[in-house]
Protein backbone atom coordinates (compact mmCIF):
# COMPACT_ATOMS: atom_id res chain seq x y z
CA UNK A 1 0.00 0.00 0.00
CA UNK A 2 1.50 3.32 -1.08
CA UNK A 3 1.51 6.11 1.48
CA UNK A 4 0.12 9.46 0.40
CA UNK A 5 2.75 12.16 0.30
CA UNK A 6 2.11 15.46 2.01
CA UNK A 7 3.60 18.41 0.14
CA UNK A 8 4.47 21.14 2.60
CA UNK A 9 6.27 24.21 1.21
CA UNK A 10 9.55 24.75 3.04
CA UNK A 11 10.92 28.08 4.21
CA UNK A 12 12.57 29.80 1.27
CA UNK A 13 10.57 27.87 -1.33
CA UNK A 14 8.62 29.75 -3.97
CA UNK A 15 4.96 29.73 -3.00
CA UNK A 16 3.12 27.12 -5.15
CA UNK A 17 1.22 28.62 -8.07
CA UNK A 18 -2.52 28.17 -8.40
CA UNK A 19 -5.64 29.85 -9.75
CA UNK A 20 -8.89 29.77 -7.82
CA UNK A 21 -12.25 31.37 -7.26
CA UNK A 22 -12.59 33.56 -4.19
CA UNK A 23 -15.33 35.51 -2.45
CA UNK A 24 -13.88 38.58 -4.21
CA UNK A 25 -13.57 36.98 -7.67
CA UNK A 26 -10.85 34.98 -9.48
CA UNK A 27 -7.32 35.12 -8.06
CA UNK A 28 -3.93 33.83 -9.21
CA UNK A 29 -1.36 33.24 -6.50
CA UNK A 30 1.32 34.24 -6.01
CA UNK A 31 1.29 36.10 -9.35
CA UNK A 32 -1.44 38.61 -8.53
CA UNK A 33 0.47 39.68 -5.41
CA UNK A 34 4.00 39.73 -6.81
CA UNK A 35 5.93 42.51 -5.11
CA UNK A 36 3.71 42.45 -2.01
CA UNK A 37 3.73 40.58 1.29
CA UNK A 38 0.70 38.41 1.92
CA UNK A 39 -0.62 36.09 4.60
CA UNK A 40 -2.67 33.10 3.44
CA UNK A 41 -4.43 31.14 6.14
CA UNK A 42 -6.59 28.06 5.77
CA UNK A 43 -9.45 26.98 7.99
CA UNK A 44 -11.14 23.55 8.27
CA UNK A 45 -14.67 24.60 7.27
CA UNK A 46 -17.16 27.45 7.03
CA UNK A 47 -19.94 27.67 9.60
CA UNK A 48 -17.86 26.16 12.41
CA UNK A 49 -17.37 27.82 15.81
CA UNK A 50 -13.56 27.97 16.09
CA UNK A 51 -13.18 29.17 12.49
CA UNK A 52 -15.79 31.86 13.08
CA UNK A 53 -13.82 33.18 16.07
CA UNK A 54 -10.67 33.17 13.94
CA UNK A 55 -12.26 35.13 11.10
CA UNK A 56 -13.54 37.76 13.51
CA UNK A 57 -10.09 37.95 15.14
CA UNK A 58 -8.32 38.35 11.77
CA UNK A 59 -10.78 41.04 10.70
CA UNK A 60 -10.27 42.92 13.98
CA UNK A 61 -6.57 43.13 13.07
CA UNK A 62 -7.00 43.95 9.39
CA UNK A 63 -5.73 47.51 9.88
CA UNK A 64 -2.49 46.19 11.38
CA UNK A 65 -1.93 44.10 8.25
CA UNK A 66 -2.94 46.92 5.91
CA UNK A 67 -0.66 49.40 7.69
CA UNK A 68 2.25 47.05 6.92
CA UNK A 69 1.12 46.69 3.30
CA UNK A 70 0.25 43.02 3.85
CA UNK A 71 -2.65 41.33 2.05
CA UNK A 72 -4.71 38.90 4.13
CA UNK A 73 -6.37 35.92 2.40
CA UNK A 74 -8.49 33.12 3.84
CA UNK A 75 -8.95 29.65 2.36
CA UNK A 76 -10.83 26.39 2.75
CA UNK A 77 -12.17 23.66 0.46
CA UNK A 78 -15.71 25.00 0.83
CA UNK A 79 -17.31 26.40 -2.32
CA UNK A 80 -17.54 30.12 -3.00
CA UNK A 81 -21.27 30.30 -2.30
CA UNK A 82 -20.60 28.87 1.17
CA UNK A 83 -17.91 31.51 1.81
CA UNK A 84 -20.29 34.28 0.71
CA UNK A 85 -23.14 33.01 2.88
CA UNK A 86 -20.88 32.58 5.91
CA UNK A 87 -19.50 36.11 5.54
CA UNK A 88 -23.07 37.40 5.34
CA UNK A 89 -23.94 35.44 8.51
CA UNK A 90 -20.94 36.88 10.38
CA UNK A 91 -21.92 40.41 9.46
CA UNK A 92 -25.60 39.88 10.29
CA UNK A 93 -25.17 37.98 13.57
CA UNK A 94 -21.84 39.29 14.88
CA UNK A 95 -21.77 42.77 13.33
CA UNK A 96 -18.34 42.19 11.78
CA UNK A 97 -17.77 42.78 8.05
CA UNK A 98 -15.14 40.42 6.60
CA UNK A 99 -13.23 42.50 4.06
CA UNK A 100 -10.51 40.05 2.94
CA UNK A 101 -11.04 37.45 0.18
CA UNK A 102 -11.61 33.75 0.90
CA UNK A 103 -10.25 31.21 -1.57
CA UNK A 104 -12.40 28.24 -2.55
CA UNK A 105 -9.65 25.63 -2.78
CA UNK A 106 -9.93 22.23 -4.41
CA UNK A 107 -8.05 19.14 -3.29
CA UNK A 108 -5.22 19.85 -5.75
CA UNK A 109 -4.59 23.28 -4.25
CA UNK A 110 -4.93 21.98 -0.71
CA UNK A 111 -2.45 19.19 -1.37
CA UNK A 112 0.07 21.62 -2.87
CA UNK A 113 0.11 23.39 0.47
CA UNK A 114 0.04 20.32 2.70
CA UNK A 115 -3.37 21.32 4.03
CA UNK A 116 -5.04 17.91 3.78
CA UNK A 117 -3.60 15.55 6.37
CA UNK A 118 -4.27 11.79 6.62
CA UNK A 119 -6.71 10.96 9.38
CA UNK A 120 -8.33 14.39 9.30
CA UNK A 121 -10.90 13.70 6.60
CA UNK A 122 -11.55 16.22 3.83
CA UNK A 123 -11.24 19.33 6.00
CA UNK A 124 -8.15 21.50 5.69
CA UNK A 125 -5.92 21.99 8.72
CA UNK A 126 -5.27 25.45 10.17
CA UNK A 127 -2.24 26.50 8.14
CA UNK A 128 -0.65 29.95 7.91
CA UNK A 129 1.77 31.00 5.16
CA UNK A 130 3.57 34.34 5.20
CA UNK A 131 4.94 35.13 1.73
CA UNK A 132 7.32 37.96 0.84
CA UNK A 133 7.39 40.26 -2.24
CA UNK A 134 9.62 37.77 -4.09
CA UNK A 135 6.91 35.10 -3.60
CA UNK A 136 9.13 33.21 -1.15
CA UNK A 137 7.59 31.37 1.79
CA UNK A 138 8.98 33.01 4.92
CA UNK A 139 6.88 31.52 7.71
CA UNK A 140 4.72 28.39 7.99
CA UNK A 141 2.48 27.58 10.94
CA UNK A 142 0.22 24.55 11.35
CA UNK A 143 -2.41 24.26 14.04
CA UNK A 144 -4.69 21.28 14.80
CA UNK A 145 -8.38 21.64 14.09
CA UNK A 146 -9.14 21.85 17.80
CA UNK A 147 -6.97 24.92 18.51
CA UNK A 148 -7.65 28.44 17.27
CA UNK A 149 -4.71 30.60 16.25
CA UNK A 150 -3.16 33.62 17.99
CA UNK A 151 -3.51 36.39 15.41
CA UNK A 152 -1.39 38.82 17.40
CA UNK A 153 1.56 36.46 16.93
CA UNK A 154 0.98 36.35 13.17
CA UNK A 155 0.94 40.16 13.06
CA UNK A 156 4.06 40.32 15.26
CA UNK A 157 6.02 37.74 13.28
CA UNK A 158 5.20 39.40 9.96
CA UNK A 159 6.23 42.81 11.28
CA UNK A 160 9.43 41.30 12.69
CA UNK A 161 10.37 39.68 9.37
CA UNK A 162 9.80 42.91 7.48
CA UNK A 163 11.91 44.85 9.99
CA UNK A 164 14.64 42.21 9.85
CA UNK A 165 14.78 42.38 6.05
CA UNK A 166 14.81 46.17 5.98
CA UNK A 167 17.54 46.56 8.61
CA UNK A 168 19.72 43.46 8.27
CA UNK A 169 19.22 42.45 11.89
CA UNK A 170 17.79 39.54 13.88
CA UNK A 171 14.81 39.88 16.17
CA UNK A 172 14.88 38.63 19.78
CA UNK A 173 12.21 36.45 21.36
CA UNK A 174 8.90 38.25 21.80
CA UNK A 175 10.12 41.36 19.96
CA UNK A 176 9.36 44.19 20.54
CA UNK A 177 8.88 43.15 24.18
CA UNK A 178 11.93 41.01 24.86
CA UNK A 179 12.83 40.27 28.49
CA UNK A 180 16.52 41.10 27.99
CA UNK A 181 16.78 43.89 25.43
CA UNK A 182 13.23 45.21 25.11
CA UNK A 183 12.53 46.60 21.65
CA UNK A 184 16.17 46.61 20.55
CA UNK A 185 17.36 44.25 17.81
CA UNK A 186 20.30 41.87 17.50
CA UNK A 187 23.32 42.72 15.39
CA UNK A 188 24.52 39.93 13.04
CA UNK A 189 27.47 37.95 14.47
CA UNK A 190 31.05 39.04 13.83
CA UNK A 191 32.76 37.27 10.95
CA UNK A 192 36.38 37.68 12.09
CA UNK A 193 38.45 38.05 15.27
CA UNK A 194 39.23 41.64 14.37
CA UNK A 195 35.57 42.45 13.94
CA UNK A 196 34.72 40.67 17.20
CA UNK A 197 37.17 42.85 19.13
CA UNK A 198 35.50 46.01 17.83
CA UNK A 199 31.95 44.98 18.67
CA UNK A 200 31.82 46.17 22.33
CA UNK A 201 32.91 49.65 21.20
CA UNK A 202 30.30 49.78 18.45
CA UNK A 203 27.19 48.41 20.16
CA UNK A 204 25.67 47.47 23.47
CA UNK A 205 26.82 43.91 24.15
CA UNK A 206 26.58 41.10 26.67
CA UNK A 207 29.62 39.71 24.83
CA UNK A 208 31.03 40.20 21.33
CA UNK A 209 28.70 37.49 19.97
CA UNK A 210 25.58 39.00 21.56
CA UNK A 211 25.35 42.67 20.60
CA UNK A 212 22.24 44.73 20.04
CA UNK A 213 21.08 48.19 18.99
CA UNK A 214 18.03 50.37 18.51
CA UNK A 215 15.92 49.71 15.43
CA UNK A 216 16.43 52.78 13.28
Amino acid sequence: MQESKINIPLLGDTFPEFSASTSHGPMNLPGDLKGQWFVLFSHPADFTPVCTTEFVAFQKRIKAFEDMGVKLIGMSVDQVFSHIKWVEWIEEKLDVEITFPIVAANDTIANKLGMLHPGKGSNTVRAVFVVDPESKVRLVLYYPQEIGRNMDEIVRATKAMMASDANGVAMPAGWPDNELIGEKVIVPPAQSQEEAKKRPDQYECYDWWFCYRDLK
